[in-house]
């Protein structure tokens, strides 16, 4: 398995952007530190804070060595694409060829409405754009020519080439099955977050990597699955830790996007989560409340204990949902930079050790 340290980047109340961004590249320093594989973030637009993806990937790659940088991920559709391939270029040079992108379909039509984008054409769209990095960067053409569903480009020079050669990993972070297909077909990488069931993803990553294997690429696929991770002493410190910092953030980042507002937020929690967008399916069920801890930890929404018990916990899940790259976010609500910290060295001094050599996506590989 590898492991990614995950962020969404809100700032606590108080803090200024500027603090919330201090604080970050201080967690990644340290991830970098402690062997983690990856540092990703979030790209969102009109909620709080997100970073885009140049000033992560720039700020993050001044202060880090190893890791691999990334924006997880481009909103395609509220992009013209062909500036996701100059910017690619130019970000892969800036992280001295440490660079991974990621491509999304997005999660709420809010941000469509914003841009005057398209929501139904969100699958299509971020499709076509894996298709035209793999054409910019793979063609051996310059200037080279592009025929997509929703784009055409003639003639298009490159006044920057990336580092990696043809390219840097492409995520197309989808489950939809047509997608997936697609990604597999290409050699591009996917994953999902914890609202979809590892049971219900496990059958339609299964056929992706049946997929992939048949392609003969040269590398593997990597499956990311994105959760909360919390590590202390113990299960009981790590439980009565996290607990209130964890619920705080799964109310003010994951229920935003399910529809949450300060008016019916009551109402919303009593009467148990209806999924409003895309992939919040099963896990919102009418026995699932975002302020139950209890609920989310003992179905491993959640990874929160001591380093043996997150352990322990990461490799039945990833077994389970097919998954070989854990994106852990770990900064949640008011957590206290010390408990932050530690946790995430807890994390990579024990946990990534424990679970390096496991990976449950090769015996599929077809």
């Amino acid at each position: 398995m590898k492991f990614a340290h995950f962020t969404q980047t809100f700032p606590r109340e108080g803090e200024t952007a500027a603090d919330r961004y201090d604080q970050m590249w201080r967690e990644l320093e340290l991830a970098d530190q402690v062997d983690f594989d990856y540092g990703f973030s979030s790209v969102h637009h009109f909620s709080r804070l997100r970073p885009t993806s140049s000033t992560y990937c720039t700020g993050a790659a001044a202060r880090t060595k190893k890791l691999r940088l990334g924006p997880m991920g481009y909103t395609v559709g509220l992009y013209n694409p062909i500036r996701l391939v100059e910017e690619v270029a130019l970000l892969d040079n800036i992280t001295h060829g440490r660079l991974e992108v990621g491509l999304t379909t997005g999660v709420t039509p809010e941000e469509f409405r914003i841009y005057g984008a398209d929501w139904e054409e969100r699958h299509s769209s971020a499709t076509e754009a894996m298709h035209l990095l793999r054409k910019a960067f793979t063609s051996g053409d310059r200037p080279f020519t592009f025929e997509g569903p929703h784009h055409q480009y003639h003639n298009v020079p490159l006044s920057v080439e990336p580092i990696q050669q043809p390219h840097p990993p492409i995520w197309l972070l989808s489950m939809t099955p047509s997608q997936l297909e697609a990604a597999a077909q290409e050699g591009a990488h996917t994953g999902y977050v914890f609202f979809r069931r590892r049971e219900e993803a496990a059958p339609a990553v299964k056929k992706y990597l049946q997929l992939w294997g048949q392609q003969n690429h040269p590398y593997n696929p990597n499956v990311a699955y994105v959760a909360f991770v919390y590590v202390d002493e113990t299960d009981e410190k790590a439980a009565e830790t996290a607990a209130p910092h964890l619920l705080h953030s799964m109310r003010t980042i994951y229920g935003r996007a399910m529809g949450v507002t300060p008016s019916n937020e009551v109402e919303y929690y009593q009467a148990g989560t209806q999924h409003v967008t895309e992939g919040f399916n099963e896990a919102q069920d009418s026995r699932m409340k975002w302020y139950d801890f209890d609920y989310l930890d003992q179905n491993t929404l959640v990874f929160v204990g001591s380093p043996k018990t997150v352990a322990e916990k990461l490799h039945d899940a990833a077994a389970t949902g097919l998954f070989n790259v854990m994106c852990g976010e770990f900064n949640m609500g008011h957590l206290p930079e010390e408990d932050l910290m530690r946790s995430i060295r807890l994390f990579g001094e024990k946990v990534i050790p424990a679970l390096k050599d496991f990976d449950p996506t090769t015996k599929h590989l077809s």
